[in-house]
């Protein structure tokens, strides 16, 4: 059979086409040993943080992992989802490789992430910007360049108050655009719900909420009945929960907060609400315990305290001072110790914390927030004198009416002997009404206000 010219030109294009379809080079490597939740892989140098895709010979299966560490020729990798059929010697390719099927090569990567922007409002993700509501994806790639670092002399400064919609924290713990606030609580003491109040009313463009090894049923409960239909258009949700693996609930943390480094810098005020940073600081701890560093506090590594900082830096306000991240951070009080390891560094590199009371909670007082125990950084910047005059004569009000009620319950107080908890008394009924809020409730700054000054007449 022979080929006239043109078709035979024809044919050798087909088959140069089909020529560069094939790498040049495959580098890979075998899976020599499974310790816990980490992958021993020889053969295969990886960078921190590269990612690699396994191989099953058992089922043909890929699973994506993440490079974590390394000693000499071993490479140490932490699976991203659930794997099962790994056998020993696992093939191991870095990503985006052809992997070599009999027939054909295929490129596998199974993390195809939505890309960071405004397509992402309404959305629910993982931890790794996967889609998870069943709306599919975009198609198209993420090209716009998220900010890492910011130079703290590029910060604008916190000259403006957020509206909160919650009378205790709007009048008593006023927060500024661009202020990074945590909320200590122990369990079951309402922190769920001030967050929901928190995503609802506060005034901002865009709300990212990052649930980080939470339970799972509260991802569908925070979209649908917290969240609601008209608060959900403008935000974003990135579901990490506590089933997922330690490497995805780290992930799922930063996700969230890039998402809101590229709205702030797109010129938005954005809301950031991560629950919790304890459950962040958790899974930075298996991972830190699995590469076999040494605990130092309560079984956190060194690593923990150096990463958390680096989480929280990455917020707050950048060189446009019409933009802004406001984030909250919720802080997991183990058997209700103030001084646990996380809660203790997360005080020091935050601007304010609020503190949720059990005996508030148990009063059925809510939301729970214990003013006098808390405090907001910024709020002297962000506020009147008036205002803040106010709020500090109603603080020290509450503060007196605390230490001098057993004296009253018990009978063994004297009215008129004490001017300052007369006064407390006599206002104690006003302050408790104007702390208190129902869930659907939304007060804005100035009704606030005017409500401070009727409390102390």
């Amino acid at each position: 059979m022979s080929l006239q010219p043109q078709e035979f030109a024809q044919h050798l294009r087909y088959l140069k086409d089909k020529l560069h379809q094939y790498p040049k080079s495959i580098r890979e490597g075998r899976l020599k040993r499974v310790s816990g939740i980490v992958l021993e892989v020889e053969g295969l140098p990886l960078t921190i943080g590269a990612g690699a895709v396994i191989l099953s010979q058992v089922n043909g299966k890929t699973y994506d992992a993440e490079c974590i560490g390394f000693n000499g020729g071993i490479t140490y990798l932490m699976p991203i989802d659930f794997m099962e059929g790994i056998s020993p010697g696992a093939l191991v390719y870095p990503n985006n490789t052809p992997i070599d099927f009999g027939t054909h090569y295929i490129t596998t990567s199974a993390i195809e992430a939505l890309p960071i922007g405004e397509e992402l409002l309404g959305r629910v993700v993982d931890g790794m910007g996967r889609p998870i509501d069943g709306k599919g994806s975009s198609g198209k790639r993420m090209s716009e360049t998220i900010t890492r670092s910011l130079n703290p002399l590029d910060r604008s400064p916190i000259h403006e108050p957020l509206d909160s919609g919650i009378k205790a924290i709007n009048g008593m713990l006023t927060v500024g655009r661009g202020q990074r606030v945590g909320i200590f609580a122990g369990t079951g003491v309402g922190k769920s719900v001030l967050l929901g109040m928190l995503a609802r009313n506060c005034v901002a463009d865009v709300i990212v909420i990052g649930l980080v090894g939470e339970r799972g049923r509260e991802v569908r409960e925070f979209v649908e009945e917290t969240l609601g239909p008209e608060s959900f258009k403008r935000a974003v949700v990135v579901a990490a929960p506590a089933d997922a693996s330690p490497l995805a609930r780290a992930k799922g943390a930063s996700y969230a907060t890039d998402v809101a480094t590229w709205f702030r810098d797109s010129g938005k005020h954005v809301v950031l609400i991560i629950d919790s940073l304890t459950r962040f600081a958790m899974a930075l701890r298996e991972i830190g315990l699995s590469l076999g560093e040494v605990p130092v506090a309560r079984g956190y590594p060194p690593s923990v305290f150096a990463k958390m900082p680096e989480l929280v830096e990455k917020v707050g306000n950048g060189a446009n001072p019409n933009s802004s991240i406001t984030a909250f951070y919720t802080v997991l009080l183990e058997g209700d110790d103030v001084n646990d390891p996380v809660a203790d560094t997360a005080r020091g590199i935050l601007d304010g914390h609020f503190f949720l009371s059990r005996q508030l909670a148990d009063s059925g007082h809510y939301p729970a927030i214990d003013v006098e125990k808390s405090i907001s950084r910024v709020m002297p910047k962000v506020v009147s004198k008036e205002h803040l005059m106010a709020a500090r004569r109603i603080k020290q009000l509450y503060s007196r009416y605390m230490s001098g009620r057993d004296l009253v319950s018990m009978g063994a107080y004297v009215p008129g002997s004490d001017g300052d908890l007369d006064a407390a008394l006599q206002a104690w009924p006003k302050i408790q009404g104007f702390l208190q809020q129902e869930v659907d409730g939304n007060f804005n700054i100035p009704d606030t206000i005017e409500m401070i000054g009727s409390v102390l007449q």
